[in-house]
């Protein structure tokens, strides 16, 4: 079932696995109307092609330029009002991720690049040599996250621990610390989060079929 879901999914849409291939760097931003145009910097940038879908901190959006080292996407009204690209500045560092190929390793989980809503990070320790981070969600939203279950993070790939009624926390290791924005994320910030799309489909089912 697992096998044949993915192939579903990778058949209809394009879909990431929130393992990070490079950090980017918003060069500039141009607004256009209820459009914003970013201009972004990145050592996979001058790989891309126009039209060509690449999460952003977990936010799918399409390449339509390409320079020697920059590529520019444009953000929605819709999407600026659902993510944090609107805190987006020059100088802000980003995760980026092109679309999982066909036949490909899938490493993390299943990622669309639609994200849910925001979440507010209210601590950050340091563990010995690892980081926990927690964050605040919507109670109602409680039932997409369980223990050890994966959650989307910045488009960061993550295990959840010790999900309640409104806070969970994510443990991250040295090699994401140092190559994702995890780095510099700091309690009061706000992060784009990505809910299980198979945990998504069970509760939409069961609302559906009314079953309790």
């Amino acid at each position: 079932m697992g096998d044949r879901l993915l192939l579903i999914l990778t058949n209809h849409q394009q879909m990431f696995t929130g393992i990070i291939e490079s950090l980017g760097k918003v060069k500039a931003i141009e607004k256009d109307r209820s459009n914003v145009h970013f201009s972004i910097e990145s050592p996979i940038s001058k790989e891309l092609k126009i039209d060509q879908s690449v999460s952003h901190n977990g936010v799918c959006l399409t390449v339509v330029e390409v320079g020697t080292d920059w590529h520019q996407v444009t953000a929605v009204a819709e999407t600026l009002s659902r993510t944090n690209l609107s805190e987006w500045r020059p100088g802000t560092l980003l995760n980026l991720e092109r679309c999982l190929p066909t036949g490909g390793r899938l490493d993390g989980h299943i990622v669309q690049g639609h994200v849910d809503e925001l979440v507010k990070c209210v601590a950050v320790a340091e563990t010995g040599g690892s980081w926990k981070y927690t964050f605040r969600f919507r109670p109602e939203q409680g039932g997409l996250l369980v223990d050890k279950g994966s959650v989307c993070l910045n488009g960061v790939s993550l295990t959840v621990v010790s999900p309640g009624e409104d806070l969970f926390s994510v443990a991250i290791i040295p090699y994401t610390w140092e190559h994702t924005n995890f780095r510099i994320l700091a309690a009061g910030d706000q992060v784009n989060i990505e809910f299980d799309i198979l945990g998504k489909y069970i509760a939409r089912q069961m609302e559906v079929h009314k079953v309790r």
